[in-house]
């Protein structure tokens, strides 16, 4: 009988300590977007190829969503809980009412370049003809508008922007003579196949850098408030992601070959280049570029008597809580 009574509490020993293994093992499972297959967006999905999510104790699911306008009406839909946003979606969802808040920023600047037909040599050549963007109120909605008016042409009225897809997209609509031109991020161009083209107007031709927060994570304030430590790791697995783009640039440039689905080394080295300069080691959010586009959404939505302030939609608090903790300094010692 005390034989019996032994092996039960051996056992019973044991399967406690199976549950308490297979609980430390767990993973906690998020899911995840990111809306473009530029190098730019790279922060999201070198974080899943190379494991970096799990790492951090993550079972991540890493979708594509075109748009990070759509990407956020999809987390606020509860599709996902972590979303690959631009400053000037969120402020308009906020100013609508819409509980979310970007949580880091990784690049905070809108590296674009207005790409023309070769026939266009002057902007007052453009007015009438059609620019192509994936969607209103999308970074590249942003980057058109912006660089239209730095020409002094006003969007709309004086240039039609027309709604065609993501760069690729954009490219493709460009070489089969459908727009005239595209807003695109660095090195896209050389996709176009030997389309006559023209850089007309770059945000690198500012005098002052534009300051736009471009790829952020956003989540909303609910999610936020019960998983803040499931943030806490797609953050930290980020910005290990951000550190090896900088460090390891043949094995970054290969991943981001095959999302981009092209062995272009002209496109690739210019994107790679870019993204590994204007990549913030701090994920802070620019503060300078977030008020930019909470004006931009008064004004698009008509809203002239609005308020609305930076900590209305950006919660910088884990970020913070990283670096004085010194966890970005030490994985930068690396």
């Amino acid at each position: 009988m005390g034989s019996v009574r032994r092996m039960w509490r051996v056992g019973r020993l044991c399967l406690i300590a199976a549950f308490l293994w297979s609980d430390a093992g767990a993973q906690e499972k998020v899911r995840l977007s990111h809306s473009a297959l530029e190098t730019s967006n790279s922060v999201w999905f070198i974080a899943q190829e190379l494991g970096m999510y799990k790492k951090y104790g993550l079972d991540s699911e890493l979708l594509f969503i075109p748009s990070t306008t759509t990407s956020l009406t999809s987390l606020l839909a509860g599709d996902m809980q972590i979303a690959n946003v631009s400053g000037g979606a969120i402020a308009s969802a906020v100013l609508a009412g819409a509980q979310t808040a970007i949580v880091a920023c990784y690049l905070n600047s809108l590296p674009y370049e207005l790409v023309v037909n070769e026939a266009i040599k002057s902007p007052e050549e453009l007015k009438g003809k059609s620019i192509g963007i994936s969607r209103l109120g999308s970074a590249s909605d942003v980057a058109a508008r912006v660089l239209l008016r730095y020409l002094n042409l006003e969007p709309d009225k004086q240039v039609p922007i027309m709604q065609v897809g993501g760069s690729s997209e954009r490219a493709a609509a460009f070489r089969a003579g459908r727009i005239a031109g595209f807003p695109s991020p660095p090195g896209i161009i050389h996709l176009t196949k030997g389309m006559p083209f023209r850089i007309l107007i770059s945000t690198a031709d500012f005098k002052q850098r534009f300051e736009f927060p471009y790829i952020c994570a956003a989540t909303t304030r609910s999610y936020l408030q019960r998983n803040r430590e499931t943030v806490k790791r797609v953050i930290m697995a980020h910005v290990e992601a951000v550190h090896f783009v900088k460090t390891r640039k043949d094995e970054s440039k290969k991943i981001m070959s095959k999302y981009a689905r092209t062995s272009n080394e002209d496109y690739l080295e210019s994107a790679y280049s870019a993204t590994a300069r204007l990549y913030d080691t701090v994920p802070l959010v620019t503060r300078p570029g977030v008020e930019g586009q909470i004006r931009e959404a008064i004004t698009t939505a008509r809203k002239p008597g609005a308020q609305l302030r930076f900590e209305d939609m950006v919660d910088e608090s884990i970020v913070r809580e990283l670096d004085k903790s010194g966890f970005i300094e030490k994985i930068y010692k690396k």
